[in-house]
């Protein structure tokens, strides 16, 4: 089964400052360590969404292979439809959804994450406890399903409950953390 990657880099970050694509993180920039994870993983292609300060992120992080959302104002979800429509092109069975500014994903939850999928059927989240979170996995069979649910800021999570029949929760605590960096504080206190 190939399982691609897709990156939600979009946002302009406006409780940061700045669009988190271009926040430097334990020496990267978290758009790198993102695309990193999902490459390190074995997710291919990789793609990266981005709106927000596209030129600044296209000359920071050159060499990765971006896609533009000229809706990214709208929310999470016009990128999530701009990354699957890109994906569609290729022969990816599964994409991995990962959202830009959760840097405690590591490439073990997104290998375990992956691991979930063997059709294009397959759709698995992470759990933290009782918490549902990144990294996602959605079969091909559902990305016009995804799309088509996919409002503002609630990505796939509308449709991913709808499916709950259908759903994987795979246990990530021992590989990962689920804290995402809205700001600049608290990307010092995870330094």
């Amino acid at each position: 089964m190939q399982i691609a990657g897709l990156v939600l880099a979009a946002g302009a970050g406006r409780r940061y400052g700045m669009p988190k694509a271009l926040v430097a993180y334990r020496g990267s920039l978290l758009v790198q360590r993102a695309a990193a994870t999902l490459t390190e993983a074995g997710c291919a292609p990789v793609l990266v969404v981005i709106g927000a300060e596209a030129a600044r992120v296209r000359a920071a992080a050159a060499g990765l292979e971006f896609v533009d959302n000229p809706d990214w104002a709208s929310g999470m979800a016009s990128s999530l439809r701009a990354g699957l429509a890109a994906l569609r092109h290729g022969p990816a069975d599964a994409a991995v959804v990962l959202l830009v500014d959760m840097p405690g994903v590591t490439p073990a939850a997104v290998r375990r994450i992956a691991a979930a999928g063997s059709s294009s059927a397959d759709l698995a989240t992470g759990g933290y406890g009782e918490r549902r979170g990144h990294p996602v996995l959605l079969g091909r069979d559902h990305w016009d399903g995804v799309a088509a649910a996919a409002t503002g800021d609630r990505g796939a999570r509308d449709y991913l409950r709808a499916q709950h029949n259908l759903l994987r929760v795979v246990p990530m605590d021992d590989v990962a953390d689920d804290f995402d960096l809205d700001t600049p504080e608290q990307a010092a206190q995870h330094a």
